[in-house]
């Protein structure tokens, strides 16, 4: 059985505090996107095995999220051995959450064909235990997300009429980088709030990503494309979670942009995922 992991944006990123866990509460809206890999998974006659092709995934194998999502399930259903083949295609260390994506649609896949009956609930509660932001991909929709991304909250937010522009440097940052220039605060207006009374061309000043204010000094580029987006006429751009993809929205199809060619460039009809 074949499926297809989308990535997603962050449309603002506020980091509120750090808690007791060592763990850091935020405030975000999670949006999915139509950049996906192929994920492949049939039953096998031996044992279990990952395999993947496209991007390269950096780390053991062994302990790739598809294989501890199925090891999850395997731990109360009766699973068969399967072969797992994942095609990277949504790029690595981005802000994208490819790994996450694969992680929840490895649930979906064997909840389907193995007929497990699992609720989307219970779907949400496996995807949990992987990752903070894994079981937003359970429900795949425009979500408001708190604490560690892992607490949802419905949002009015229709952008199914704009276009989104995604740009990826060849660069890679870490989730401890990223969180190394971090002081968390309060952010001075409702996310929530502001995203669902207010339209994209308004959201410059107001609708931050916490992330970009140190990154943005360490990797100038990421700035850099930041500003040529606007100048193509977006009506927003940011950088998505924790780096390094910039993306911007349009209120129509984006321009042909000129990047470096190592840019991995990708532009998209908002509500195609």
């Amino acid at each position: 059985m074949v499926v297809f992991p989308n990535a997603k944006i962050n449309i603002g990123l506020s980091i509120t505090e750090k808690r007791a866990d060592g763990f850091h509460n935020l405030a975000s809206c999670f949006h999915p996107i139509g950049w996906k890999d192929i994920l492949e998974i049939i039953p096998s006659s031996t044992t279990t095995q990952f395999s993947s092709s496209g991007i390269d995934i950096p780390g053991d194998p062994s302990s790739n999220l598809c294989l501890q999502a199925y090891e999850h399930l395997k731990q109360d259903y009766d699973l068969p051995p399967v072969l797992i083949h994942l095609h990277k295609i949504i790029p690595i260390g981005a802000g994208l959450g490819g790994g996450s994506a694969d992680a929840a649609y490895t649930i979906i896949n064997l909840n389907e064909q193995f007929s497990l009956g699992l609720t989307t609930a219970q779907m949400i509660t496996y995807a949990r235990q992987l990752g903070s932001d894994c079981a937003f991909f359970i429900e795949n929709k425009p979500t408001f997300a708190i604490e560690k991304g892992d607490v949802f909250q419905d949002i009015k937010l229709d952008l199914s009429e704009y276009y989104i522009l995604l740009v990826n440097p060849a660069i890679h940052i870490s989730t401890q980088e990223a969180y190394a220039g971090i002081k968390p605060q309060m952010p001075s207006h409702d996310l929530k709030n502001t995203l669902e009374t207010s339209l994209p061309l308004s959201w410059n000043e107001i609708v931050l990503n916490d992330f970009e204010k140190h990154l943005f000094k360490s990797y100038p580029l990421l700035k850099d494309i930041k500003q040529q987006l606007y100048e193509a006429g977006a009506c927003y751009a940011s950088m998505t979670g924790s780096g390094a993809t910039v993306y911007a929205i349009f209120d129509k199809k984006p321009p042909q942009l000129t990047f470096d060619k190592k840019y991995t460039v990708k532009s998209l009809k908002l509500d195609d995922f």
